[in-house]
């Protein structure tokens, strides 16, 4: 029997066991899936919990209730992985050999890389909300806050969900215009970016929308360092902004164990053919979701889509194959833009989000760059769908590879 090893039990690892699971042989083919958390967490509900608008309750299951009949599941830590010798070093269960394998161990943020950062205003008046932790310890914050200048900072790309910090600023100044207090709180987003985005069409409409709230884009910043005595963010180029509560997105690296065996680049994501998801060196070796380094967005929308091209190419090359089925990068991500409207964007590697209806020509019927009440209703939606249809493999009625129909290129 030949032996299948997923890495990683989150959005991209459990929709690959799925897929794996109906695909294969359950008599010549095994599969295991490991990790250490027996939660999963649905990540994109931690946007709304510093608001009040989710509980904890709404963003946690058990793993195991995703991980379907037939896939042995060890939660442990993964310590290293052998590539050359096909074996994977676990803390408690020893090793495990394999003959192929799948990495999908996201990323992790590592603020004890910006110096400062952890220092004593850690979860006092520094936050992140990309973590349940972070997002809880901020909702009790802003609770009894009266005001001053929220922050909203960005160490370095890339990071997950890039539309996240536009998305909680939005959510702020919705928040705060309803308790009465909008007048009190000065919004800032700073960013290492150019602009909002990292898409001049979408820059240009998100800038403008943020400019409508009163909300002030800080680009080309660089953070060097935390001033926990002054409670200012520094720059490499000593430019400075004060905060009275910042929200931080601290810098991404990829799992620990990727580091230690030496598979990925500097921030420690692994490289891949980005067609393909194949590793280039370990022909026996696949990467998806957060955990590889392609040029798009760190996103759940992208391990759903990239799982469509895997799962063909590795069935492709368990038969004998060669792995012939091509990712191009397709993203698409609801934006909330706060009072109960969110925009939507859908793009890939090589054109960036454009105007137009998703996911039918003419009917739609979500707006893209576009402001409505049924993109918010489909945001909120998308957790059931999350739950029930993308981690257990199931088809939904899009395209994984972006389309031009029903968008609108610009003149």
């Amino acid at each position: 029997m030949k032996k299948i090893i997923i890495l990683g039990a989150g959005t991209a690892g459990t929709i690959m066991a799925n897929k794996l699971r109906k695909s294969l042989d359950t008599q010549n083919w095994q599969i295991t899936i490991i990790d250490n958390d027996k939660r999963h967490l649905y990540q994109p509900g931690f946007l709304f919990i510093p608001f009040g608008s989710y509980k904890e309750k709404d963003v946690v299951k058990p793993k195991e209730a995703f991980i379907p009949k037939g896939v042995n599941h060890i939660f442990d830590e993964i310590e290293q992985v052998f590539p050359d010798e096909n074996k994977v070093q676990l803390k408690k269960n020893g090793s495990l050999v394999y003959d192929y394998l799948v990495i999908a161990s996201g990323t992790r943020l590592a603020p004890e890389e910006t110096p400062g950062l952890l220092g004593k205003l850690w979860l006092k008046d520094i936050f992140e909300f990309y973590t349940l932790e972070g997002s809880l310890a901020l909702h009790e914050k802003f609770k009894n806050w009266q005001g001053g200048h929220l922050v909203m900072s960005i160490v370095d790309m890339p990071f997950k969900c890039p539309v996240a910090p536009i998305e909680f600023i939005c959510l702020a100044d919705a928040y705060f215009t309803k308790r009465g207090m909008r007048d009190k709180v000065k919004i800032s987003l700073v960013t290492p970016l150019v602009g909002a985005f990292t898409k001049p069409i979408a820059t240009a409409m998100l800038g403008e929308m943020l400019a409508s709230k009163n909300i002030e884009v800080i680009p080309d910043f660089y953070i060097e360092h935390i001033d926990n005595e002054n409670k200012k963010l520094v720059s490499y180029d000593e430019k400075e902004v004060s905060f009275d509560i910042l929200t931080i997105v601290p810098l991404n690296k990829g799992a620990e164990f990727v580091e230690k065996s030496q598979l990925g680049d500097e921030l420690g994501f692994i490289p891949v053919n980005k067609q393909t998801l194949q590793s280039e060196k370990y022909k026996n070796m696949f990467v998806i979701g957060d955990a590889a380094n392609i040029p798009a967005s760190k996103a759940g929308s992208v391990a759903h889509f990239a799982a469509d091209t895997l799962i063909e190419n590795m069935v492709s090359i368990l038969n004998g194959g060669e792995a012939v089925a091509q990712f191009d990068g397709h993203s698409n991500c609801f934006i909330e833009t706060g009072f109960g409207k969110a925009a939507l964007i859908d793009f890939n590697y090589s054109t960036e989000p454009l105007t137009g209806v998703y996911p039918f020509p003419v009917v739609g019927p979500m707006g893209l760059l576009k402001q409505t009440r049924l993109n918010h209703l489909g945001k909120l939606f998308f957790r059931w769908i999350y739950w029930n249809i993308l981690l257990p493999g199931r088809h939904l009625p899009v395209t994984s590879h972006m389309s031009m129909v029903g968008k609108r290129k610009p003149v």
